[in-house]
């Protein structure tokens, strides 16, 4: 075939999509002024709002162990090249990411194996704000959990128990690690107790605003190991609690499909 029909080949398929695209535009337009559009099914199921319950992600963001979690090689340059490309590293447990049962057990659920059943669930929020803002070493207890209980009624089967302790907004500063004169760093997290209560109960996550689920304190991690060998799994460095409500809220957990993960960055969304 000759260069010139070509060309013209290649118009004509060009023209034919775009009589299509406007074609299904002007139906979209006319069934939407007909009012036969509807919601898409995650808002038309009682919710109204997506809030991103997630913090950006960089080498700037605060690690349990102080060193930098993300690292940038970039290999394309759009100057030279045409497109920007990169490769990214991340440690596993860097920004709002996923504890999978694997990171502290010999053989659970590597963040792949997580059933996508569990990752949208109804939200427990609760909320330790103002003792943390007094008491550092706070954590969240089983009469933080009773509280919400009788406020709310019982713990929803598949919930995440989410603590809102304001450490969010302390992101990015050095009271986030909160690290003292010997390094030990000073944040809240979940007392082993309520762990435990929670083990009772068909929670299939926690999550917490801090570094770990842990409070910074602690030397032993104790709800670390008493929780996700049980296969259920925890968020960390979760953002944007303050504006949730305490009940009625679904989480959307993006949790990454990565085989053999203890873990990883994840994009997480609040239906409200």
């Amino acid at each position: 075939m000759c260069d010139i029909c070509v060309m013209n080949s290649v118009k004509e398929r060009m023209l034919s999509r775009r009589n299509f695209f406007k074609g299904s535009a002007a139906a979209a337009v006319g069934a939407a002024a007909a009012g036969t559009m509807k919601a898409t099914p995650a808002l038309a199921d009682g919710h109204s709002a997506v809030s991103d319950l997630t913090h950006m992600v960089d080498e700037t963001f605060p690690t349990f162990f102080g060193t930098p979690g993300v690292t940038y090689e970039k290999t394309f340059d759009f100057a030279e090249s045409g497109f920007n490309l990169y490769n990214i590293t991340f440690m596993e447990h860097v920004g709002t990411h996923i504890d999978a049962p694997l990171h502290f057990s010999a053989d659970g659920q590597d963040v792949s194996e997580i059933p996508v059943s569990s990752l949208v669930c109804p939200l427990v929020k609760i909320d330790i704000a103002d003792r943390a803002a007094e008491d550092a070493d706070t954590q969240l207890t089983p009469d933080d959990l009773q509280a919400w209980i009788d406020a709310n009624g019982e713990i929803p089967e598949g919930a995440c128990v989410a603590m809102y302790s304001g450490w969010a907004e302390k992101v990015r500063t050095d009271a986030f690690r909160n690290a003292d004169g010997d390094g030990v760093l000073h944040f809240p997290g979940f007392h082993i107790e309520s762990t435990q209560m929670l083990l009772e109960t068909g929670a299939a996550s926690i999550a917490v605003d801090t570094l770990s689920l842990d409070h910074g304190i602690s030397a032993d991690f104790a709800t670390h190991y008493a929780w996700l060998p049980q296969n259920r799994y925890g968020i960390e460095n979760i953002a944007g609690l303050a504006g949730l409500p305490a009940a009625g809220a679904t989480l959307v957990v993006g949790a990454p499909k990565t085989g053999k993960g203890t873990g990883g960055p994840a994009r997480i969304f609040a239906m409200v």
